[in-house]
């Protein structure tokens, strides 16, 4: 007997559980399906982000950096540390407690809200106007049906052509966060969130990190001052990035791999590295759907083709997060998620992609909302910028952290903020209060007027709106 539900989510992570969870509150019978595992075979929801990415890469890059303190930071606040020494295998394991948390708070919320949760991989089977059918194969195959189902299958690690990951020598997200010993030469194809993060924690933990990078500019996306800071501390730090370069053959051998390479000089190079870890992006996860089999049009890069309300070709048929247009964040994905569940219910969901917060969680941290400084020049609008460095902030200079700056970008005739671009110290928590007064379409002198506690980094924050006007009170 068939189990009907007026929303089906296929998929578990950020975008998909939060939709589910979003379309009960709203009164909506709803069911996830989702196919992840944890290592005892039991359910593990929370998609890519929980179990293989945000979450397990934020405790091993917190663990990472208490490391590194104790090894060198340490001694400068008067704490006198010897013989400090590396339990990876503990470390790897309080980042797996972590996931699991992660992952039965889920189950919880599930229970909370009473949806009903599938253990498994979902498929279309058919798709008509007055309901959908989903095949569910899990430790038994059923099927079920819904008025509206949401697609939410998320994104998998694109591979290099003809070097597929073998999770050993060659690595995807998955294998960089389950090492078990440190390499000490660990090499990178890829210089963007993943790649930095993933070598960032590596290097504290005693690699020797070498990335290349086929792009001419550093961190292309980001605000180009923020960009050539960011590139001054990770050099400093130890981390080798080469740019322009043009991968050529990867071989593995039994405990090694050679990457062959073109610098940007155009000369050979060899490299021979003890592991390799793979980012150069992440394409979406679409196949076992069964879309060709109900007419669920994808685009020409692979992604569900959807309109701006994240509609699809078929009738009452959704899609959100990585699977779809728009930047792989899991906060977008959330976004999507509960705007389709208040379509669903008849209400106007609403996700605002000008608003959408940027963060790599190295050390210096980095955030950004808005535009950048080199894409308003591109785009003729006239604007001013103020900026605001940490070492003039007091709160940094306790925290023994005063790299970098903050960055405002306002329009030169109204003020609206435009754009702010942080790099230092907790970049990705101070960066939600320009969220906040740009949804609000505020003013840099908004944020100017607006009393912050002393001593905090946010007055960092208010000094760079203070600067925009060039009377910045500190600097």
């Amino acid at each position: 007997m068939s189990k009907n539900f007026d929303v089906v989510v296929i998929g578990g992570g950020p975008g998909g559980y939060v939709a589910a969870i979003r379309a009960a509150q709203l009164g909506l019978s709803t069911a996830c399906i989702d196919e992840w595992k944890n290592a005892k075979g039991g359910p593990a929801p929370g998609g890519t982000c929980t179990n293989v990415g945000c979450i397990p890469s934020k405790a091993l890059l917190q663990s990472s950096e208490y490391f590194d303190h104790a090894n060198h930071a340490f001694v400068e606040h008067g704490i006198d540390i010897k013989d400090v020494s590396l339990n990876l295998k503990k470390m790897l394991g309080r980042k797996d407690t972590v996931v699991k948390q992660n992952n039965d708070g889920i189950l919880y919320l599930f229970k909370k809200n009473k949806v009903t949760f599938f253990h498994g991989r979902g498929s279309f089977v058919k798709s008509e106007t007055d309901g959908h059918e989903i095949k569910i194969v899990g430790t038994v195959e059923e099927s079920i049906t819904a008025k509206h189902v949401i697609v939410a299958t998320g994104s998998s690690p694109r591979a290099l052509p003809n070097v597929d990951f073998d999770e050993k020598l060659v690595l995807s997200n998955t294998g960089a966060l389950a090492m078990t010993d440190v390499p000490k030469r660990l090499g990178l194809i890829g210089a963007g969130v993943i790649g930095l993060e993933m070598g960032s924690v590596w290097r504290r933990l005693g690699s020797d990190v070498t990335i290349l990078e086929a792009l001419p500019a550093f961190l292309g996306a980001v605000d180009e001052a923020v960009a050539k800071e960011a590139h001054k501390q990770f050099t400093k730090q130890g981390l080798v990035i080469n740019l322009g370069v043009k991968i050529g053959a990867i071989t593995s051998g039994k405990s090694e791999v050679t990457v062959n390479y073109t610098d940007d000089k155009g000369t050979a190079q060899k490299a021979i590295f003890d592991k390799l870890i793979v980012s150069i992006g992440r394409v979406p996860n679409t196949v076992g759907l069964n879309a060709d089999g109900v007419g669920l049009q994808l685009d020409e890069r692979g992604f569900v083709a959807v309109d701006a309300d994240c509609k699809t070709s078929l009738p009452n048929v959704w899609a959100v997060g990585d699977v779809v247009r728009g930047p792989m964040l899991a906060h977008k994905a959330e976004e999507e998620g509960v705007a389709v569940a208040e379509r669903i219910a008849g209400q106007h969901g609403h996700v605002n992609f000008n608003t959408i917060p940027w963060v790599i969680y190295t050390s210096p941290e980095i955030a950004w909302v808005g535009k950048t400084e080199q894409q308003l020049k591109s785009e003729n609008v006239a604007y001013k910028s103020g900026s605001f460095p940490f070492m003039a902030n007091g709160r940094a200079r306790a925290l023994g952290d005063t790299t970098g700056f903050v960055k405002f970008l306002a329009d030169a005739k109204t003020d609206e903020i435009l754009g702010v671009h942080i790099i230092g110290p907790m970049a990705s928590e101070l960066i939600a209060e320009a969220v906040v007064a740009m949804e609000f379409r505020a003013s840099s002198e908004d944020i100017a007027r607006i009393c912050h506690a002393h001593p905090s980094l946010s007055e960092s924050v208010k000094e760079a709106a203070l600067a925009v006007d060039g009377r910045s009170l500190n600097f």
